[in-house]
């Protein structure tokens, strides 16, 4: 266990777990759930899309706090720290917090702490980062990252000093085996990439799962409905959005699962939408969605976005687009 001095205004304040509320730092010192983190394995990260890198840094992570005997945390900030600094150059993310809990569960992690990103927090110096929340707050006794983890002020801390500031408390410390594929570390700019190229396969292949996407179901133009294809409309989508395209997937109602033919973009043929524009189509569904919230996972990208030069070749499009999603995707 380390010994550092108490930082009074802990820079720290939301706590969010798979099997916790949302509740201010400051609000649980001396609580249950408080009692429950201190003494764990600590890893910290943005963890977008929870990938294939980031399942190996959880696994390694799970493991050290097994042979230590406390729980395994993993530790995010919200916002990401680039959209306070360069909010102009913040990326788009892959996952929600929720999300991102949610995959973190099945790596076994028991605690998913959220920091609430505050200019205070960003002009803490590495050793003052250390100090407050791996000693002071959580009472690491073990911490593990990968070998490009930079943290603090300017981002001035890295491993090298991490794993010396870790050795004069007494905290395990390790750096983790990082994972790649074709000879590339796997990365959550390199997932966004391959959305953005459409390639959701091989993004969903990097995290173990397919990019999902959340949205409220708006009422939109109903043009799908008069051509005896109707769509939900998807609003308040705040993740990456692929290219645009046609995809095939599915689409979750509550604990319901259709296959599902998506179009994302603009509609050439009707000179209407724009990039962001999420339309789906539920195969064999009929029934009222608006207002309800979809995930919908994108399995696979079935054409390009094209303009008919009719509606009725648009609508035999259609028809083959719905074939092919219904072949390629198992019932579910």
């Amino acid at each position: 266990m380390c010994s550092c001095p108490r930082f009074r205004e802990p820079p720290f304040p939301a706590l969010s777990t798979p099997v916790t509320e949302i509740v201010s730092l400051p609000d649980i010192t001396g609580s249950a759930v408080l009692a429950a983190l201190r003494g764990g394995v600590l890893s910290i990260g943005n963890f977008d899309g929870v990938h294939l890198g980031h399942a190996s840094l959880l696994a390694q992570t799970r493991r050290l706090a097994d042979q230590l005997g406390g729980p395994a945390i993993a530790c995010l900030f919200d916002p990401h720290p680039i959209a306070i600094l360069r909010p102009e150059l913040a990326p788009k993310r892959l996952t929600s917090i929720d999300q991102r809990a949610q995959r973190m569960t099945k790596l076994s992690i028991d605690f998913l702490l959220v920091c609430q990103t505050s200019p205070a927090l960003l002009n803490l110096s590495a050793k003052a980062f250390f100090d407050a929340l791996v000693c002071d707050t959580l009472d690491c006794r073990g911490v593990v990252e990968g070998q490009n983890f930079c943290f603090g002020k300017d981002r001035q801390g890295d491993v090298r000093a991490l794993r010396t500031w870790c050795g004069e408390h007494g905290i395990k410390f390790r750096v983790a085996e990082m994972e790649s594929v074709d000879g590339s570390m796997i990365s959550s700019t390199r997932i966004r990439d391959l959305l953005a190229g459409g390639d959701v396969r091989t993004a969903a292949a990097m995290m173990a799962t397919p990019h999902v996407i959340r949205g409220r179901v708006g009422h939109g133009d109903r043009r799908g409905r008069t051509l005896g294809f109707p769509t939900a409309n998807l609003e308040q989508i705040d993740v990456v959005i692929p290219a645009a395209g046609v995809y095939a997937g599915y689409a979750s109602v509550g604990d319901t699962r259709h296959r599902a033919a998506i179009h994302i973009g603009e509609s050439p043929t009707f000179q209407s939408g724009d990039a962001t524009k999420v339309e789906v189509h539920l195969i064999g569904f009929d029934g009222d969605l608006y207002d309800q919230t979809l995930d919908v996972e994108l399995i696979d990208r079935v054409r390009g976005v094209v303009r008919f030069h009719s509606v009725d070749a648009l609508t035999d499009q259609l028809r083959k687009d719905i074939r092919f999603a219904q072949q390629l995707l198992v019932a579910p």
